[in-house]
Order: structure tokens, then sequence, then C-alpha cells
């Protein structure tokens, strides 16, 4: 698997995240396991040619004990094996870990 992961983590902010996905319904059937949508207009063709039976796509983000991972595999949310499941293109990728970062850093440096 290929994956982006920040680690070494505080307790506190683990918490931190997990609060700001649950309240932004990031969320999955699997707890600490959250879904990031990927935007229709960074689908490629297979992708957008499947939306309608396999999509949504997503990005799975788990939060660990000290850690957030983001698979870099996109999923179709309606099938497990598809030839539209396939691992991020460039422009999918840097959307994942862009707001990755931009959760994390925003939430650590919350003044509470």
């Amino acid at each position: 698997m290929i994956s982006y992961v920040i680690d070494e983590i505080k307790k506190a902010d683990i918490e931190k995240v997990r609060a700001y996905l649950k309240g932004k319904n990031y969320k999955s059937p699997i707890e600490d396991i959250f879904w990031i949508q990927i935007p229709e207009e960074l689908l490629n063709a297979t992708q957008k040619e499947h939306s309608a039976s396999c999509g949504p796509y997503i990005f799975s983000l788990e939060l660990g004990r000290d850690f957030i991972k983001l698979e870099l595999l996109v999923r179709a949310t309606n099938k497990i094996r598809c030839s539209c499941i396939s691992f991020a293109t460039v422009q999918q990728r840097n959307y994942g870990i862009n707001l990755v970062e931009n959760i994390y850093f925003s939430v650590i440096n919350e003044k509470n």
C-alpha cells in the first residue's frame, strides 16, 4: 500500500483531529477510519465513467494512537473490485495530502 503518514502526534492533538473529522462527517462504518470523498473534477476517466455505479470515490484515513495515515488508493464506496479502483493520480494525491495537512495544522494550532 502507498500511504502518507504523519506520526509522533500528541494524544491531545489526535483527539482534536478525531473531533474535527467526526464533526465534518468524514465518518465510515469502522471506528477511527474516516472517508474523504474525492471531488468529481479530480476523478480519472474510468472513475468518471463508473461514477454512477461505483462511486462516490474516497480516500481512507486512519487515526492511530499517535499517527494519521492517508492511504493513497482511490476506493469506490459501492464496489470492492473494479477497474476504477486505483492508486491516486498526482492531482488526487496532492488533494488528499493537502487536505490532511490543512486539517492537522489548523486543528493543532487552534487556541482553546
